[in-house]
């Protein structure tokens, strides 16, 4: 099909129509929605702070609603850990995250639990999962990636990043590996700005492109762009947008030949001084072929990324080819997505990686009957987290928490006389009130028993300390069994 032919068809509409991926709002599928999909939507991404998720049961009723319609790339972010859309938004997940299963580093166990978060997805009609994030984080001070890696060695997040791919995709869904070219050394998030990777291309060789290599190895069937600025790739933009980091280091200097999708065009780190329109043309001119929009995206953002696509090929800027190109990429997905696939969910696995990734220093105290004080001390979240709940109160029969301002030491320590304290932190070495209160508690108590549920990066050296590494539901309880709070396997609290 020649160019004129495209334009005088009506193919471009079509075809840019073949590589968007809107929201909505609520459990039910807006009409526009469905009239879109009708008319040949690509993809649909699902949120769980929209109200897409209140219930399982009630997703499945909403993606076999949409497949009546059209037959879309269905997506969501359900990494486990603290990334979790599926239920766990609203109770934590039963999946220890990627940094619980570095630290283990069984690959057979991470293949494991991500064949049963891919099975949890595959029951509800979701197919395209934008997970795992297989960024070596070798930023301490990290806001964004932190407990969502595997760790800080390449060669190490490579083995997991190849087994979660293989078992996410065993259970028929389609992986994505993000954030590419790899947003682990960064120390802003690419919500809020564009965050800069200071690394030259060999570099980025030994260290961000081993993990996607191997992904790109064991066959993931995506791959997500990062908002990220590599100067020596990207030459200042961010790789979204970016040519030189999609089609030439992505596409031919790795050889990718899978989907490649964009991170949420809505964050600012791609579009906060173009627009969504506008950076969803110069993703699709880079070599992008689905473009997850965002999670406030919706009728009117599609209609005018829409509009925006048509004048761009009208134009001369973008190929009408590159569109037909990104369409038929992501219908090789859907002929894969209609292959049979077998897998049942497995919990049980995500409670063992949960208990085999805690580490403790120190010796546990018994606590005589007498339940300790559990004091939780607040921390900011990060947008791609949310507000999932996390701590260890739903084990505890006496939890507070707190902010850690002045005069909280001296609250907890006369609540705690008589009994054992326990002081629940998360990424402390980024906050500083965590790091107060817990010197100015084990100053006066040095009994004091200190659990991490972040990164354990901030040790105090007089504690005893639990690492968790990671905040789900799966990882407080293996903590909580440790402590004494809830039976542990074959014994008693």
């Amino acid at each position: 099909m020649t160019t004129d032919d495209i334009a005088t068809t009506g193919e471009i509409t079509r075809l840019a129509r073949t590589a968007l991926s809107p929201s909505f709002p609520g459990a039910t599928a807006p009409g526009w929605l469905l009239d879109e999909l009708e008319r040949g939507l690509g993809g649909v991404t699902l949120f769980a702070l929209t109200g897409n998720v209140p219930s399982p049961e009630s997703l499945a009723a909403l993606t076999e609603r949409m497949r009546g319609a059209g037959a879309p790339l269905v997506s969501i972010d359900e990494e486990g850990g603290d990334v979790t859309r599926l239920g766990g938004h609203a109770t934590g997940s039963p999946y220890p995250g990627n940094a619980a299963l570095g630290a283990v580093d069984d690959p057979e166990l991470t293949r494991r639990i991500y064949r049963s978060m891919g099975a949890e997805l595959a029951e509800v009609g979701v197919n395209l999962n934008f997970a795992p994030s297989v960024d070596v984080n070798t930023a301490d001070d990290n806001p964004v990636i932190g407990t969502r890696s595997f760790g800080s060695d390449a060669a190490l997040v490579a083995r997991h990043a190849a087994a979660a791919v293989a078992g996410t995709q065993e259970a028929g869904v389609a992986a994505c590996a993000k954030h590419f070219p790899g947003h682990g050394a960064t120390v802003v998030d690419s919500h809020l700005t564009i965050p800069l990777v200071d690394a030259d291309l060999a570099l980025l060789d030994r260290r961000e492109l081993v993990p996607f290599r191997a992904a790109i190895d064991a066959g993931a069937r995506a791959v997500m762009t990062g908002h990220l600025n590599v100067p020596t790739v990207t030459e200042g933009l961010p790789a979204t947008l970016s040519h030189a980091a999609i089609t030439g280091l992505l596409r031919e200097r790795l050889g990718y030949g899978g989907v490649i999708v964009t991170d949420a065009l809505d964050m600012r780190g791609a579009s906060g001084a173009i627009g969504i329109p506008e950076a969803s043309v110069r993703a699709l001119i880079a070599g992008a072929d689905l473009l997850c929009l965002g999670p406030n995206e919706h009728a009117d953002t599609l209609r005018a990324t829409l509009a925006a696509v048509e004048a761009a090929v009208r134009d001369g800027r973008l190929s009408p080819h590159r569109l037909q190109d990104a369409a038929d990429r992501t219908d090789a997905l859907r002929r894969w997505l209609s292959g049979e696939a077998a897998a049942s969910p497995d919990r049980d696995a995500g409670l063992e990686g949960a208990r085999r990734a805690v580490r403790v220093t120190g010796a546990l105290p018994g606590w005589n009957g007498t339940p300790p004080l559990v004091v939780e001390v607040e921390s900011s979240g990060n947008i791609a987290v949310g507000p999932t709940p996390w701590g260890l109160h739903p084990w505890a029969p006496d939890a507070v928490r707190t902010d850690g301002t002045d005069g909280d030491a001296d609250r907890v320590l006369d609540r705690a006389k008589g009994r054992g304290l326990v002081v629940v932190l998360r990424d402390a070495h980024r906050h500083a009130a965590q790091r107060s209160l817990t010197t100015a508690l084990l100053t006066a108590r040095p009994d004091t028993v200190v659990v991490e549920m972040g990164l354990p990066v901030w040790r105090p050296g007089s504690a005893v300390y639990l690492a968790t590494y990671g905040a789900a539901a799966a990882n407080a309880q293996a903590a909580a069994e440790l402590l004494g709070l809830v039976p542990a396997p074959g014994g008693t609290a």
